[in-house]
């Protein structure tokens, strides 16, 4: 789940995130692109309240394709840590080709050190090189449209690899495709999967209308589970 809203906005949304049963693998922060220059306390407020839920909370580090390294990183990653007190880190915009992958790999590996074992959600956005699974502790393969999901093909190397590593982000879902759309997440090898009717610049600002529903589709059904 991308929580993107701030909560002084979006209060009830942020408490939807908490509700005992809800079907969440982690939450990601999102103070401004990253932790800000000073903790937030409505936004401590709220990890403390997800931490208390026993939610897995990651704070979104923007990577820029590779174009910010380990030196730009950490500082960040530390204070989201210090402050927030996350278990990992949501890396948007990570690299997709291999030329980038060793420096990611060191990278990935000093965020980990910060907090002995720190959970890594790798956000590519579309199948990058296999090789980055040896990196992260899964992969968001798929950000975008339904208009373009629904005519999604899974690349052939992730048959290789359990659900469990693979996330799916659809936005602009319409209500009477939901259920299609966690069907394709399930025949797509994702076990994470996150819908939302929502459009726009940031479709990730707040809850999907039909919130609720598929909260009762993934809780009430078989895999996948939303993220």
């Amino acid at each position: 789940m991308l929580a993107y809203a701030h909560p002084l906005f979006a209060p009830g949304e942020w408490a939807e995130l908490t509700r005992p049963g809800t079907p969440l693998h982690w939450v990601v922060i999102n103070v401004h692109r990253g932790p800000g220059v000073r903790p937030d306390p409505l936004f401590l407020d709220a990890a403390a309240r997800l931490r208390e839920a026993g939610v897995r909370l990651l704070g979104l580090l923007d990577a820029a394709r590779g174009g910010r390294r380990a030196g730009e990183l950490l500082p960040e990653a530390g204070r989201y840590l210090e402050w927030y007190r996350v278990d990992g880190y949501y890396l948007d915009r990570a690299p997709l080709d291999g030329h980038a992958l060793e420096e990611y790999r060191r990278t990935v590996a000093r965020l980990r050190a910060l907090t002995g074992r720190a959970h890594i959600v790798s956000g590519h956005g579309a199948y990058p090189d296999p090789g980055y699974l040896e990196a992260a502790d899964q992969l968001v393969t798929f950000e975008g449209p339904w208009s373009r999901y629904r005519w999604a093909q899974p690349a052939a190397w992730t048959e290789n690899h359990p659900p469990e590593r693979f996330c799916h982000l659809v936005h602009g879902v319409p209500r009477a495709h939901m259920e299609t759309a966690l069907r394709l997440a399930r025949w797509q090898g994702a076990a994470t999967v996150h819908l939302t009717d929502r459009t726009g610049a940031d479709p990730w600002e707040g809850l999907p209308g039909y919130w609720a529903q598929q909260v009762r589709s993934v809780r009430d059904g078989p895999p996948p589970c939303t993220g």
